[in-house]
This record gives C-alpha cells, structure tokens and sequence, in this order.
C-alpha cells in the first residue's frame, strides 16, 4: 500500500475524495459535519468539528496522518503535530484548487491515475456547464449569501462556479477574501443597489428563509425579492471545497439561473417584451 494507511480526515473533503477513488479502507476518524457520502457516518468514528477536535480520541485511533483545511485548523493541525502526527492542511480557495486537490490526494495514496482522471471529467462537466450559460439571452446578476446575521458574500469557488454556471457575481470584488469576516457586508442595503435578479442562500447548516430575506428593510424591490426568485443551495454541496461542490453545487447553481432564464423568456412571450432587456 502507497502512502499513509490510517488517516483522520478533519474536515469533508478528504473523506468524499478517499471514498470516490475506493481508499476509504484507509481512514480511521472523520469529521462530525461530514455528510457526504453518507455512509460514512456510519462506517467511521468522528473525532472533529471545523475548529475544534478530540486530540486525544485522534491520538487512539494511531493516525499516520490527519488532513484538514485551511489555516482555521491550524491549532489542531500544531497539537498534532507536536503529538507526533503527519498532517497535511491545504488551503485552496478556487475552482483550479478543488481539482488540484482531488489530483494531489490521489497521488498521495496511489492512484494518482485514478484522481486525474476523475478531475478530468469534471473539469469537462464544468466546460459543458458553461456552454449551455453561454446560451443565455442575459446573464442574471447573483447574489449569494453565505450567512445571514450578519450578511457574509460568497466565497471565491462559489463565486467561479457562479460564473460557470452562467451568473454574473453581484460581490465579485469580496470573493477573493478567503476569511468570512473579510467578506461581511458592512451595508446591507448595497444589496439592493447592486439590484440582482437571483438571491442563492447557503447558511452553513442553517435552513435559507426566503421570507426573512424578502423582509428584510429596503430589499422589497430587489428584483430578486420582487420575482420571488430567492433559491437555497444547502451548504455541503457547495460551501465545502471538494467534489461536491464541482459536480453536485455547480449543478445546482446552473439548474436555477437556467430556471430563471426560462421564466424569463416565457413571461416575455405573454408581455410580448424582449427577454434580451431588463424589466
């Protein structure tokens, strides 16, 4: 056997790429928000949050390695790491960066073959994906909200995949920060300035309230809010920076502004109103 033998998985990612590729025999803890694929919540002990961990409970089950995301695991990343314990943190914000991982997680456990081929295919779902955006007769502007309270943009992958799926990013300009707090929006209002035709909610976990974001003061003539074009992508099918979010999120995100373009276009058949303009 190639590579590590007995990995904890501290966040979702790792464990949905060690699944897809058949080398789940190799982990032995997994993350409590881990719900993809689904079996293996049944299948594997979870020994970890996003920012917090059961170092000790890690440290039974004998790790070669524990891999996690992102510089918010840092702290378990050096506990462990002083413990003993391989770790490996990547810090991928981008579309580019997903696929990247899948390629260098699979090369990790020896079936690098296996993982490029894998990502080649997305990366061909994802250039299909864009096609049929490039058959648009007008690209909606999207405004997706991570949280809620208070109101955090999208960041960069969901931005991308935004755009591949055929939305103009109503905040392209915060997508780049790779921390929510860098990506809060210091005046709600600009929202309703910036006017999108479609609102995505992803509250990590929590359930999107359209109603609550129609209400919201001064948003009432969003265009978005007026259309009752307020949609929900749940969080671990994009929010997480792995397969589920170039194959199943990106879906997800075309079906609804490809959803938006048909109404569109059948409203302007009753009004006899060009689809190519605003309303």
């Amino acid at each position: 056997m190639i590579g590590p033998r007995r990995i904890v998985c501290l966040t979702e990612e790792p464990t949905e790429v060690l699944y897809g590729l058949g080398e789940d025999a190799r982990i032995v803890g997994i993350s409590g928000f881990t719900v993809r694929p689904p079996r293996a919540r049944r299948e594997k002990p979870k020994v970890s949050a996003f920012t917090s961990a059961k170092i000790e409970r890690i440290l039974e089950l004998r790790p070669d390695m524990a891999i996690g995301f992102s510089d918010i695991q840092a702290d378990i990343a050096a506990e462990l790491v002083r413990a003993g314990v391989e770790v490996w943190i990547s810090n991928h914000r981008s579309v580019d960066g997903i696929l990247d991982y899948i390629r260098r997680l699979g090369a990790m456990v020896g079936r690098g073959a296996d993982a490029a081929r894998w990502a080649g295919e997305l990366e061909q779902s994802l250039a299909a994906i864009g096609e049929r955006a490039g058959k648009l007769a007008r690209r909606p502007t999207v405004y997706f909200e991570e949280w809620d309270e208070p109101n955090i943009t999208g960041i960069r992958w969901v931005s991308e995949l935004v755009t591949i799926a055929g939305g103009d990013e109503a905040f392209p300009e915060c997508a780049a920060a790779p921390l929510a707090k860098d990506r809060i929006l210091a005046d709600p209002l600009e929202v309703a300035r910036r006017a999108p035709d479609i609102i995505i909610g992803s509250w990590c976990g929590k359930k999107f309230r359209p109603d609550k974001v129609a209400a919201r003061p001064g948003w009432e003539g969003i265009p978005a809010v007026r259309d009752g074009e307020l949609h929900e992508v749940k969080s671990p099918v994009i929010l997480q920076p792995g397969p589920a979010a170039v194959s199943d999120g990106v879906a997800q995100l075309a079906g609804i502004i490809q959803g938006w373009d048909a109404r569109r276009n059948t409203d302007s058949q009753q009004t006899g109103r060009s689809p190519h303009g605003n309303f």
